[in-house]
C-alpha cells in the first residue's frame, strides 16, 4: 500500500483525540496536522505546527472570545485542565450529557484525553516534548494505524462482494482495483512495477479485533483479499452482464391439445440469510380460498415460543383460549403434553382443509396439488417433534380417500434446508428427520398403489460447499441411510444457483432417483458447454429420454415445473423471482403433470386455461369486485329512526304526509335482494357461487375482500366551491 496516496503534503487527519477534546470543551474541535512524508513537520521550533478550529457551545462562546488569538495561547487555553472537565458537557444542540459517575472515572478520562492530545501535539506519554524525528514518526504511526483499519474493513467488504458475485455466476477477473469508487481509468497490471512504486507497509505485531495496527517497526505483506473488487474496465456490473448475455433460444412447440394435469404453487425468495437467496415454497395456498371467511388453507404454523408458552395451563381452564382474556398462565407448572396438543391442533386444522381444496380444484379442472411442508409445524424438530400416526391418521386418511376418488396427484417439496450433501453432521441429521416426516405424512393418506407411488418428495441438492465432487459423494453416502420408503419417494430437482441438469442427471441414473426438470431454473443455471439458455436445447429428444427413464424405472408418473421471471429482471438474482402469471406452456409432452410456480397461484393456471382454451376454461367466470355470493351474510342491523332536531313542526297536510309513504314503498321495490341475510351450506361455501365467479384480473387481488369503507368528507358550501370565502 502506497502511503503517499493517503498522506499528501498538507493533508488533514482527524483522530479520536478530536472527539475526546470536543466532549470536554463543549464544542467540536478538529485537530489538523500537516504531515510531509519526507520533510520534518517542525524544523525550527519544538512546538508543533498544530492549529485548532473550535466551534464552541453556547456556554463557552464568551470564554472563547476572551481567548488570545495567537496560536500558542489558543492551544494552551484549549487544552487547559479546567477546560477538560467542566461542570457540564454540552453538545452543539445544548442538550446535557451525563458526567462519569465517580471522580476517579473523570480523572481517568481527563488523563486519556490529555495523553491523546499530547501525542497529536508531539508529546510522549509523560508529557515531554519529542525530538523532531520522533514527533514526525509518532504522527505517521497514528495516521497509518487508522488507514490500516480502513484497509481491513475494505478487505472484509470485498470478500463479501466477491462471494455474492460468484453466487450470481459472474466471473471475477484477477486484475482488480483497490478503490471501487475511483473514476474509470487504466492501471498497469504489472505487479513488479506496482511494487516498485508502492513502499512496503510496516506493522506492529499487535492485532486488535482482527485489524492490524500499522506502524514502522515490522514488515507485513498485505492480504490479497483487498483485490477482490472488479476493475471497471475488465468487468461490467451485474446488470450489464445480464443484459449482454446471449438471447434465450426457445422452442415453438406447444403441448396442445392438453391432456395432462395442472397444479399451482407459489415460490417466494427468502432473504433472511443475508446475501444468500433461497426459495420458500407456499404450498396448499389458494388465493380465493385463503381470503374466504373463515379462511381455508393448509399452512397454519406457529413460533417455537408459542409451543413453549402453551405448555402452561390457561388461566381459566374451563373457558376457551383468548389471546387477551384467557392466555397461558406461566406461573403454573408446565406440561409437555399441553405444548404438543397446541401444535397438533394446528396440524389437524390444516389437514381438514385439504378436502375442501381438493373439491374446489376438481370443480375448476385442477388435479395436481402440492401439500405444505408446514402442515404439521415442527413435526421433525429434535426437541418439539412428534409422530403423526397417534392423532392424525383418520384426518389424513379422509383426505387421501377424497384424492383417490377424484384422481388427484399429491406431492411434497421439503424446504431448502433439507440437504443430504451438507458437510455438517447436524444438518444431515435434520434432513433425514425431515424426510422421514414427509414420508409418514404421505403414507398416512392411504392412497391407492399408483397414486401412492406418484406421491413423491422433491428436494434440491443444496449448497456446493466449495467442492461439487465431495458434495456428491456425501449425498451418495447419506442417501444409503434413508429408509426404503423414503428412497422410493425421493426426487431430485435442478436449481437456479449451482446444480444444473448435467450435474444431477448422472447421479440420478446411478442411484435410481427420478429427476424433476424445472425450466425456469435451467434458464438461470445451465452448462454452456452443452446447452444454451431457453427451452429449445433442453428439449433435445435424447436428453429428455434420459430424464424420462429415471421415472419409468420406478414406475412413477413424470412431472415437471414451469415458471417465468418477472419483467425487467436481468441479473440472476432478480431473475429467480417468479412472474405473477405465466404467459405460455413449456415444450413438454401433452400428458405431463405440470406444476405452475407463480405468485398468483390458481389464477396463473386460470390464465393459461383461458389463453389456450384448456379443458375446463368455460367454467371460470370473472368475479364481481368486492362481492362474493358464496359466503354467509348476516342480516344488516336495524337502524333506529333518527330524531330530527328543532322545535315544533307545523302539521303537515294530507298530501304532504302521503309523500313519504310513497317514497318508502318505492325504495322497498328497488331494494337489492343481496342486502338481506343469506345462508350458504358448508359444502357450497367459498366454491364460487352459482356462476363460478372465481377469476380476478391481473393486479386486482383486492377484489377478494370487501371494499374498504370510505369516509365521506364534509360538504363544502356552494359559495366556497364557486370561489367565495368561507367564514367558518
Amino acid at each position: 500500500m502506497n502511503i503517499a496516496r493517503y498522506i499528501r503534503p498538507r493533508s488533514t487527519i482527524v483522530t479520536a483525540a478530536s472527539y475526546l477534546q470536543s466532549s470536554r470543551t463543549g464544542g467540536l474541535v478538529y485537530i489538523t496536522r500537516s504531515l510531509r512524508p519526507a520533510v520534518p513537520v517542525c524544523t525550527t521550533r519544538r512546538t508543533p505546527t498544530t492549529s485548532f478550529h473550535t466551534m464552541p457551545s453556547r456556554k463557552s462562546k464568551a470564554a472563547a472570545l476572551d481567548t488570545p488569538q495567537s496560536e500558542s495561547s489558543t492551544f494552551s487555553s484549549t487544552l487547559d485542565s479546567s477546560a477538560l472537565s467542566p461542570a457540564r458537557n454540552l453538545r452543539r444542540s445544548g442538550r446535557n450529557i451525563l458526567q462519569p459517575s465517580s471522580e476517579k472515572d473523570r480523572d481517568h478520562e481527563k488523563r486519556s484525553g490529555e495523553e491523546l492530545a499530547g501525542r497529536m501535539m508531539g508529546k510522549d506519554a509523560n508529557g515531554h516534548w519529542l525530538r523532531e524525528g520522533k514527533e514526525q514518526e509518532e504522527g505517521v504511526k497514528m495516521a497509518i494505524e487508522g488507514l490500516a483499519r480502513m484497509e481491513r474493513r475494505l478487505q472484509r467488504a470485498t470478500k463479501r462482494q466477491k462471494k455474492q458475485l460468484e453466487e450470481d455466476g459472474i466471473p471475477v477477473p484477477s486484475v482488480v482495483s483497490r478503490f471501487p469508487t475511483a473514476p474509470y481509468h487504466h492501471k498497469s497490471t504489472n505487479a513488479e512495477e506496482r511494487e516498485a512504486k508502492e513502499p512496503v507497509l510496516k506493522t506492529h505485531s499487535k492485532d486488535v479485533e482482527g485489524e492490524a495496527e500499522i506502524g514502522v517497526d515490522d514488515v507485513v505483506k498485505m492480504e490479497p483479499a483487498a483485490t477482490n473488487i472488479i476493475e471497471p474496465e475488465d468487468a461490467q456490473d451485474a446488470a450489464e452482464r445480464g443484459a449482454a448475455r446471449p438471447p434465450a433460444v426457445n422452442s415453438s412447440y406447444l403441448p396442445l391439445p392438453w391432456k395432462g394435469r395442472l397444479g399451482y404453487v407459489s415460490t417466494l425468495l427468502n432473504t433472511q440469510n443475508g446475501p444468500h437467496l433461497t426459495e420458500c415454497t407456499q404450498a396448499c395456498l389458494n388465493t380465493y380460498l385463503r381470503n374466504a371467511k373463515p379462511p381455508i388453507f393448509s399452512a397454519r404454523t406457529c413460533r417455537m415460543a408459542s409451543i413453549v408458552d402453551h405448555r402452561h395451563p390457561l388461566k381459566n381452564e374451563d373457558e376457551p383460549e383468548h389471546h387477551l382474556k384467557n392466555k397461558p398462565d406461566k406461573s403454573k407448572e408446565p406440561q409437555d403434553e399441553l405444548g404438543h396438543k397446541f401444535v397438533q391442533e394446528l396440524g389437524l386444522a390444516n389437514a381438514r382443509d385439504i378436502v375442501k381444496m381438493l373439491r374446489w380444484n376438481e370443480k375448476y379442472g385442477i388435479r395436481f396439488l402440492r401439500l405444505s411442508s408446514e402442515m404439521f409445524p415442527f413435526a421433525s424438530h429434535p426437541v418439539h417433534g412428534y409422530k403423526l400416526a397417534p392423532f392424525a391418521s383418520e384426518v389424513l386418511a379422509e383426505a387421501g380417500r377424497v384424492a383417490a376418488e377424484l384422481g388427484h396427484r399429491l406431492t411434497t417439496h421439503p424446504g431448502q434446508f433439507t440437504q443430504l450433501g451438507s458437510p455438517r453432521k447436524e444438518v444431515v441429521e435434520s434432513a433425514i428427520r425431515d424426510l422421514e416426516y414427509h414420508d409418514e405424512l404421505l403414507s398416512l393418506l392411504k392412497l391407492p398403489e399408483q397414486q401412492n407411488r406418484d406421491a413423491v418428495m422433491i428436494i434440491h441438492m443444496g449448497g456446493q460447499f466449495g467442492d461439487k465432487a465431495a458434495t456428491l459423494e456425501r449425498f451418495k453416502k447419506n442417501y444409503t441411510r434413508l429408509s426404503q420408503s423414503c428412497k422410493n419417494r425421493l426426487v431430485l430437482e435442478n436449481d437456479d444457483v449451482g446444480w444444473t441438469v448435467h450435474d444431477l442427471l448422472p447421479v440420478c441414473e446411478e442411484l435410481n432417483i427420478p429427476m424433476v426438470l424445472d425450466y425456469h431454473h435451467h434458464n438461470i443455471c445451465f452448462d454452456p458447454a452443452h446447452l444454451r439458455e431457453g427451452t429449445l436445447d433442453i428439449s433435445d429428444p435424447k436428453l429428455q429420454e434420459r430424464i424420462t427413464n429415471t421415472w419409468k424405472r420406478k414406475g412413477i408418473k413424470q412431472k415437471m415445473h414451469y415458471s417465468e421471471p418477472c419483467d425487467g429482471a436481468v441479473t440472476p438474482r432478480d431473475r429467480r423471482k417468479h412472474r405473477p402469471r405465466v404467459m405460455t406452456l413449456p415444450p413438454c409432452p401433452p400428458d405431463m403433470d405440470l406444476m405452475i410456480e407463480a405468485k398468483d397461484k390458481e389464477q396463473a393456471v386460470f390464465e393459461l386455461m383461458r389463453t389456450f382454451k384448456l379443458p375446463g376454461f368455460e367454467k371460470i367466470n370473472d368475479m364481481v369486485p368486492y362481492d362474493r355470493d358464496d359466503e354467509n351474510r348476516p342480516a344488516p342491523p336495524v337502524k333506529a329512526p333518527k330524531k330530527k332536531k328543532g322545535g315544533k313542526r307545523k302539521r303537515a297536510t294530507d298530501e304532504e304526509a302521503a309523500e313519504p309513504e310513497e317514497m318508502d314503498t318505492a325504495a322497498d321495490d328497488v331494494k337489492d335482494v343481496s342486502e338481506g341475510p343469506k345462508e350458504v351450506s358448508e359444502e357450497e361455501r367459498a366454491m364460487g357461487g352459482p356462476f363460478n365467479r372465481v377469476y380476478w384480473p391481473l393486479g386486482c387481488e383486492e377484489w377478494l375482500k370487501p371494499k374498504k369503507r370510505e369516509v365521506k368528507k364534509g360538504k363544502v358550501p356552494e359559495d366556497v366551491e364557486n370561489g367565495g370565502e368561507f367564514d367558518g
